[in-house]
């Protein structure tokens, strides 16, 4: 058994990525955030679903596709299809996320 609030970095000049679960195509990973935005000009396009669900903090999300941009709270959680791009705009102190990702074939 674990807790995803245990052992949790402090404040870090980069995220913290840790996989908790790596499976059949299938990846989980907890995300911790303090205050990382992504780079301007850079967008992320990857070729998997990524489904995330913002735990505690606060984000935002920006889309390239004229989407309006998102703020998410915790409790919230969207569903990124493959090779929508798009990009964190913010991340509170102490902002934990849960993502879960997994080829478009599984």
């Amino acid at each position: 058994m674990a807790n995803l609030y245990d052992q949790l970095p402090i404040a870090l000049p980069d995220e913290v990525f840790t996989d908790l679960v790596r499976q059949d195509g299938v990846r989980i990973e907890r995300i911790v955030s303090h205050g990382q935005a992504t780079p301007d000009g850079v967008w992320y396009d990857q070729a998997e679903y990524e489904w995330v669900l913002l735990l505690a903090g606060a984000a935002g999300l920006m889309f390239d596709d004229g989407t309006p941009p998102l703020e998410l709270a915790p409790g919230e959680h969207v569903l990124l299809a493959p090779h929508r791009r798009h990009r964190v705009s913010y991340t509170a102190p102490q902002t934990v996320w849960l993502a879960v990702w997994w080829s478009p074939q599984a």
